[in-house]
């Protein structure tokens, strides 16, 4: 799922901020199990991310301690479900994002229980439920060029999301998330 290019932007700046992620996970009747992105508002013209399709979390505020503390904190600040609701079950490879200077560690979790949202606007124009059949169904992902900003990047990895498109960091954690899932075979 990585961009062309990418590979020379690896490996971390010494001034990157630190960051990190809830990859979270539950079960749906219906569909199985399930995983929630966020869409991000486009108001900010000084976000980088804006409009972009992501999984909750942010930078780590100096009162957390911990990685997980951060990603169990931004998790329900931006989406309103209880920290005490979540087990966290491990963690992915950090990745660095080097547009926002951000080094961005991954976790997964699992939420006991339906999802119930209190969104903060200001960081979320709204969750996106999507199955994990339905991922995996898209591997290995489509490619389309994408306008990002004032740049045009070609022949982008990239997933659907129910409309949205993933790519970018939060589509390579995703895709290494459902190599794991599917290396275990917990979908038998």
């Amino acid at each position: 799922m990585t961009s062309l290019g990418y590979d020379m932007h690896r490996t971390p700046a010494e001034d990157a901020k630190r960051a990190a992620v809830m990859l979270l996970l539950y079960d749906d009747p219906q569909e199985g199990l399930c995983t929630i992105f966020i869409k991000r508002p486009q108001r900010n013209p000084h976000d980088k991310h804006s409009g972009q399709v992501s999984f909750a979390g942010g930078q780590v505020d100096p009162e957390d301690v911990s990685l997980k503390d951060t990603a169990l904190r931004e998790t329900e600040e931006e989406l309103g479900i209880p920290r005490q609701q979540i087990e966290v079950l491990g963690a992915l490879s950090p990745i660095y994002v080097f547009v926002s200077n951000f080094n961005v560690w991954p976790f997964v979790g699992y939420l006991k229980g339906q999802p119930s949202y209190k969104i903060q606007e200001s960081e979320v124009a709204y969750p996106i439920e999507v199955s994990i059949d339905s991922l995996i169904s898209q591997m290995p992902p489509q490619r389309k060029d994408l306008k990002v900003g004032n740049n045009s990047l070609k022949n982008v990895p990239y997933m659907d999301v129910k409309g949205d498109t993933l790519w970018g960091a939060t589509a390579m954690m995703t895709s290494e998330f459902l190599d794991v899932y599917e290396a275990c075979n917990f979908s038998e």
